[in-house]
């Protein structure tokens, strides 16, 4: 009685070995798990699956957890999910409301150089901050008198329109639903203006003429 014999070309396991069939999906060139190589194994210094090397921290299957807040945050969501749309611009415009409402009452083109609350770069150094001159632009604003607004702080008068315009469109978002058309200002925009702040802070407190017309 003879046996057929088995394919040229195929191995055939030494003797008294034992013979392992990779699992399904795997076999000679064929990918392990992440890739690792043939039968999943990983190269030499990586980890199994090829995760990385040995002994770096592996991501869970599910991800990191997210940290709990804590209570001051907890509350907080809170009381922004469960108060009205409104509540939040009705606060904004309320701060806004402080600010003129101070501007009206102190009177700041009257007031004393030291005259409290005042800015104590002022007080101390005699030199106008980048904001200096602000408040009592904004009194003369409040009283129609732009040119004098302007002579007291230009880049303030200037940006005021932008601003205003950015919290109405936001607090009618935010509270009614307004589509109103998207003020669009980029990077390199902003970035000139700041520049242009900068510039007229130092230029403001040289003591040359005819800088020493932007002193307030």
């Amino acid at each position: 009685m003879t046996s057929v014999p088995g394919p040229v070309n195929q191995p055939q396991p030494a003797p008294g070995a034992v013979h392992t069939a990779p699992p399904d999906g795997f076999g000679p060139g064929d990918s392990g798990p992440g890739g690792a190589g043939p039968h999943g194994f990983a190269p030499a210094g990586f980890g199994p699956g090829g995760s990385g090397p040995e002994g770096w921290p592996t991501t869970p299957p599910g991800g990191y957890p997210a940290p709990e807040p804590d209570r001051l945050t907890r509350f907080v969501l809170r009381l922004y999910e469960r108060s009205p749309r409104w509540a939040v611009p009705l606060a904004a415009l309320g701060c806004v409301g402080i600010g003129m409402s101070y501007a009206m009452l102190s009177n700041p083109t009257h007031a004393d150089p030291d005259a409290a609350p005042t800015c104590l770069l002022k007080l101390t150094t005699g030199l106008d901050c980048p904001g200096c001159g602000g408040t009592r632009a904004l009194w003369y604003v409040l009283h129609a008198d732009l040119p004098a607004a302007a002579r007291h702080h230009f880049l303030f008068v200037f940006a005021l329109p932008f601003l205003a315009y950015l919290f109405v469109a936001w607090a009618g978002n935010q509270a009614f639903g307004w589509r109103l058309p998207e003020l669009r200002i980029s990077s390199k925009v902003i970035g000139g203006f700041l520049g242009a702040w900068l510039a007229f802070s130092v230029l403001r407190n040289l003591p040359w003429a005819p800088f020493t017309s932007l002193y307030v």
